[in-house]
């Protein structure tokens, strides 16, 4: 069952939305701020969070940074203000939609349904080994929420070692599917990028294991 948090210092509406929600058949937590707001993702995993912007001790937009840093949930924003500002910045923020109040509550369990649908199809495309985080999409690759600065074909190699966890590879199969067959490379190239790879994970080098008189394999 999916689960929602709300979010909005006004109860009526948190009761309204999570009204419709329930009768959607969603689990639904509730926040009266942003800083209650980040306890909750902290310690539990929600398929949406439906975030107010105007807030008390911390607003929206601050709110949504700080969620996105913690866990890749969609966000669905919620205003009364409809500044075309307001909304290109919250879309830089990584809001998902932008609901401007009043709003219908019908309206916003389809757009919940959408963000979240559209969610799980992104989901099948980022792989998560505890914080550190490859999207395969975006060619992102983030160590605890920084971005790491690695090369395209490094990132070439992390994805292809991490979409076949704990398969060892030798490093001519790498050359093969990295390199593509027609590299005029040696194993040095291979072990190279890994070495590069490794210092760029930071504490997660040692996903990536030397498979001795082979090559190497990521240990999921």
């Amino acid at each position: 069952m999916a689960r929602i948090l709300i979010v909005d210092d006004e109860k009526n509406i948190r009761e309204v939305v999570k009204e419709y929600c329930e009768i959607s058949g969603y689990d639904t937590d509730e926040a009266a701020d942003g800083l209650e707001a980040l306890e909750y993702v902290r310690n539990q995993s929600y398929d949406c969070v439906i975030l107010d912007v105007m807030m008390p001790r911390m607003d929206g937009f601050s709110t949504c940074r700080e969620i996105k840093r913690i866990a890749a949930v969609p966000v669905i924003m919620l205003s009364a203000r409809q500044d075309e500002y307001d909304k290109l910045f919250g879309f830089e923020l990584g809001v998902d939609d932008y609901v401007v109040k009043p709003f219908s509550p019908k309206e916003l369990m389809a757009r919940i349904r959408v963000v979240m649908e559209r969610g799980r199809q992104k989901e099948k495309k980022v792989l998560r080994f505890d914080g550190l985080v490859i999207d395969e999409l975006a060619r992102t690759v983030t160590v605890d929420g920084e971005r790491a600065a690695l090369t395209p074909k490094e990132i070439d190699l992390l994805l292809y070692l991490a979409s076949n966890p704990n398969v060892a590879m030798s490093r001519q199969k790498l050359l093969e599917e990295v390199w593509n067959y027609d590299f005029a490379g040696d194993d040095r190239t291979v072990d190279t990028h890994v070495k590069m790879l490794r210092h760029n994970l930071g504490k997660y080098r040692d996903r990536i294991v030397t498979v001795r008189g082979m090559g190497y394999k990521f240990e999921a």
